[in-house]
């Protein structure tokens, strides 16, 4: 059976030569230049089985993209997850979107309110990853010239497909080696793309509202 680290090594390779047209100016992959903290990530906590793998979109300017671990904002990922290590720069790096690792000064909002919840309803992160885990479904920042997000589902089909391909493949071989009983998207795209790569599977679905600012009802 693979392992997660062998699973990622495997992505990152299907994912290599993808090439995105406009209004996609920039694609990070925090699976190659921010490495070193999400091995770190999956050695610590990437050990099965788990009751549920807690499944996001893609990461976030400030939070994976930063650390290299799902959601990552800096400060949860080094004071509560203890995880710290050197962080490169991506490839066509935009100038909106700066990479500087665990020296970033911004907040990831979505990962502070998900992290700060592991912390507040299970404590220690060891209690927390004992029965749970969390992904992204797919590696990718998709940046346009102002700086801002493209998320993968505004992607054209032709350049969306070999992606999903890459994605779904990842993600069963993620539940194949953890033995979820749940995989629980955060937001429903999430969800969706779960229930179609890992129809075979014999897993439960649900979802969680994502817990981005831009979401009225995630503020609420």
């Amino acid at each position: 059976m693979a392992t997660l680290k062998k699973i990622t090594d495997t992505l990152v390779s299907d994912l290599a030569n993808l090439t995105f047209a406009e209004p996609v100016a920039s694609v990070y992959n925090p699976l190659v230049y921010a490495r070193k903290p999400h091995d770190l990530y999956l050695k610590k906590f990437g050990k099965g089985p788990k009751k549920a793998i807690f499944l996001g979109m893609n990461p976030g300017p400030w939070g994976m993209a930063q650390t290299g671990v799902p959601f990552g904002e800096v400060a949860h990922v080094r004071d509560w997850l203890g995880i710290e290590a050197k962080v490169g720069k991506p490839e066509g790096e935009h100038p909106k979107r700066p990479v500087t690792g665990f020296a970033c000064e911004r907040s990831e909002v979505s990962g502070r309110r998900l992290w700060g919840w592991c912390k507040e309803r299970f404590g220690t992160a060891d209690a927390f990853f004992e029965d749970f885990y969390i992904a992204n479904y797919c590696p990718l920042i998709f940046l346009e010239d102002t700086g801002r997000n493209r998320v993968p589902e505004k992607l054209p089909i032709s350049e969306r497909e070999p992606m999903i391909a890459a994605c779904d493949k990842a993600l069963a071989e993620t539940v194949k080696t953890l033995k979820p009983e749940w995989v629980i998207g955060v937001g429903k795209w999430a969800e969706k793309r779960a229930k179609v790569a890992l129809s075979e599977f014999d897993v439960q679905f649900g979802s969680i509202l994502h817990p981005s600012p831009a979401s009225p009802a995630a503020n609420r």
